[in-house]
């Protein structure tokens, strides 16, 4: 049976900082890597009411739609394209302020403003992506990188 989370901060880092034991009690017990994506699709959603919250799997040489909380999304995104295809091709976190000014963003959402892509990796190679778009210009920062990627590293 699920909990539901308390999260509870003053700012985005205390956020963070009480989300990720939660999420890593929450996934410690499951091993199936789509229902941890899930959980924590919901959580990040839950938390900090981000516009768009969700996994693309590589699946040969396409980034497949994965769960997600949000409305609809692009099912597939190739390689090297967009901000995800980006992140999966150079395998590092990428944090775009304004996705009008990203040569090639890939317009899932016309109210898509700002994203951050974090790479999850297994082997040394890209496995999936956390993608997250937010709604307002400059969302994501240092802060999100950094805890994003602990979070990723939970799967």
């Amino acid at each position: 049976m699920a909990e539901e989370l308390l999260i509870r901060g003053n700012d985005k880092q205390e956020l963070y900082e009480n989300l990720l034991p939660q999420v890593a009690s929450l996934v410690a017990g499951e091993s199936d890597l789509v229902a941890n994506m899930a959980n924590m699709a919901a959580a990040l959603k839950q938390t900090f009411g981000f516009f768009w919250v969700g996994f693309y799997r590589v699946v040969g040489d396409q980034l497949v739609l994965a769960p997600f909380q949000g409305p609809i999304a692009c099912s597939r995104i190739r390689y090297g394209k967009g901000v995800c295809g980006t992140a999966w091709k150079e395998a590092r976190t990428v944090i775009v302020p304004d996705v009008d000014a990203f040569p090639g963003h890939i317009a899932c959402s016309s109210a898509s403003r700002s994203e951050i892509v974090v790479p999850i990796m297994r082997e040394k190679q890209v496995i999936a992506v956390l993608d997250i778009d937010s709604d307002q210009l400059n969302s994501f920062d240092d802060t999100d990188q950094i805890y994003l990627e602990r979070l990723v590293a939970l799967l």
